[in-house]
This record gives structure tokens, sequence and C-alpha cells, in this order.
């Protein structure tokens, strides 16, 4: 029910935009005010999420470790998985940001009837950690190939990533191998809720609506390239005029084109207020940005009140004739 609610939602956006521009003839409003909206929303929201969780306190080290601790010069200290320096901890960053180190470590917990009566199996589960990986990857490099059309000249190495992309010549026009993969992978993530009962379970109709976007993005793009041509030109006048602040709507744009850019828009507008917000929190993520080295360092609540203290000593010279007297050892006589 959650699925289809978020099915319907995307439906409904795309009929919006069918309509608003086959009918109502509101290439403007699609065109120029939506995009715009959207790209506010998307900055404004973003650095607002960032500049939130970044003021949030952090009193003390808390990092997810999973490896060994620098101890003894005896015991080999996992620098990566612990790290104790600065280096580490980049490194350790750089892992997960780009090949989702920890994904790639999930496993998966199964209860097997055998001759022996039931028991509890834990195994690799590496097909999460590949779907997600190949879904980032060629969302990047996706949204790297479409840089062509907001930059004039366009960049050398927008035009490498574009060829290398393309390299499959099957006709025309060639055939990206992204666009490919990123449809299979949105789709695996999407199959892999519904098909498994504990994702399913726990999935909201918040983790459906921005795979059905994506989806619809994914699809409404290859039906443009491969089997509903545009005005390439036209496309690229009306980016070139939103980056550039002088906003224009050429002729010749079929409304496929005003579902896509809307599908967009709606995205950049959700992105700030979802879970996809993932992509700025992983970098003030404490658990992960934090040197283990609390052995080391003696960390202080910056906001701690002042507490009067009774130290030992103070204590030895209140009570150093009663303790005598008890016969309890003291260290000033």
């Amino acid at each position: 029910m959650k699925a289809l609610l978020s099915f319907l939602a995307v439906i409904v956006l795309i009929l919006i935009a069918t309509l608003g521009v086959d009918v109502a003839n509101l290439h403007f409003l699609f065109g120029i005010i939506i995009p715009y909206l959207a790209f506010v929303l998307f900055v404004g929201g973003f650095v607002y999420r960032v500049i939130k969780w970044g003021r949030s306190p952090v009193p003390y080290r808390i990092p997810t470790t999973c490896g060994q601790q620098k101890s003894l010069p005896w015991i080999k200290q996992a620098k990566i998985e612990n790290p104790t320096t600065v280096l580490g901890v980049i490194v350790r960053m750089a892992l997960e940001i780009f090949f989702f180190r920890s994904l790639f470590r999930n496993t998966k917990t199964e209860l097997r009837v055998g001759e022996d009566g039931p028991k509890l199996v834990h195994g690799s589960a590496k097909w999460l950690w590949f779907g997600s990986l190949v879904f980032h990857w060629s969302f990047l490099i996706i949204i790297v190939r479409h840089l062509r059309f907001f930059l004039e000249p366009v960049p050398y190495f927008v035009q490498l990533i574009d060829s290398i992309d393309g390299m499959l010549q099957i006709g025309l026009p060639p055939i990206y191998l992204t666009d490919a993969f990123f449809l299979c992978a949105v789709i695996y993530l999407f199959l892999r809720r519904l098909a498994l009962p504990q994702v399913r379970y726990i999935s909201l109709a918040a983790d459906y609506f921005p795979l059905f976007i994506i989806m619809g993005i994914a699809i409404s793009g290859i039906l443009m390239r491969y089997f509903f041509r545009v005005d390439i030109v036209a496309v690229k006048e009306l980016a070139l005029g939103l980056v550039q602040l002088h906003p224009a709507i050429p002729e010749g744009i079929g409304v496929l084109f005003y579902i896509h850019l809307f599908l967009i828009s709606t995205l950049f507008a959700y992105f700030p207020t979802s879970k996809l917000m993932h992509m700025g929190g992983i970098f003030l993520s404490p658990t992960r940005n934090m040197m283990s080295n609390n052995r080391m360092v003696r960390h202080i609540n910056p906001w701690n009140h002042a507490v009067e203290v009774h130290s030992y000593a103070e204590y030895e010279d209140e009570f150093r004739d009663k303790m005598k007297k008890a016969g309890i050892p003291v260290e000033k006589e």
C-alpha cells in the first residue's frame, strides 16, 4: 500500500506536467519558474540541514570502530578501522564515501532447518553493496555527463567521460552504459524492498517515493534519447539560459522533456527533507569522522558547570587524626 501510494504520487506529478504544458501551455512555469524554485529549495534546505547538524554538540569521541585500537607496541593496530590519526580518518571516510566500505561488510542471518534441527546461520550479503555502488556511481557519471548542457565550451573531462560511457556503439545514438546500469540498479533496490519481508516491514512511503521519482527521471531520459528524440540544441539553449540567469523558452521542446525536468525539480525540492540527505550527512557523522583516541587524550565536556570537588589530600587533612585512631593508613603523618 505504501509503495502504491508513492507510485500514484509520481503518476500525478507526471500528469501535472503533461497537462500543464500540453493543455494549459505553461511552458514558462515548468521550464523556468519551477526549476529555479526547486534549485533555491535544494541549496537552502541543504545548507540549513548541514548547519543544523554541524551545530549539534558532540562533547566526546564516539567513533564506531570494528578493529584493534592502538595500545601496546606489540599489538597491531587497525589504522583504518580504528584510526588515531587524521590521515587514518581521511582514508576511512574516503573508503566509506566512494566504496561504501561498511556496507561491503553487510551480513545476513537466516534460520535454517537441517537434520540437527534449526540453526542460526550468518553469511555474507554483497548484493546490496553492489547494487548501491552501481546506483550511486552511475548517478554521478550521468550528472557529470549532463554538464555538457550547462557549460559552453564543454570541458574536456566531461567529453572524456561521455565518450567512455558511450563506447557501446550499436547504431545511433550510442548507448550509454550508465543508463542501463542505473535503471537496473534502481529497479533492484526497489524490488529488494518488496521481496525481503524485514525490509518491506520497515519501509515507509518516504522510502518508495524517491525511488519512483528516480525511476521516472531515468525512464523519461532514456525515452528522450533513444525513442522520442527532442531538439538537443533547444534543450541546451534553455539550460544555458537558466545557468546564465537569462532564461528563455525555445521552440520545439516536447512535453517529455518538461516531464523529465519537472521530476528532477521535484526531486531537488524534496531532497533536503528526505533520507537522501545522507549525501551531506555522511561527512558530519561523528561515528565516522572522529579519531579513536579516547585512551590518549582526555576529552572534557566544554559546557560542564564548575563542580566543587574534595580531593583525597584535602580529605586526609580533614580526617587524619580520626583515620590514625581507626588504624587507617595515611600518606602524611
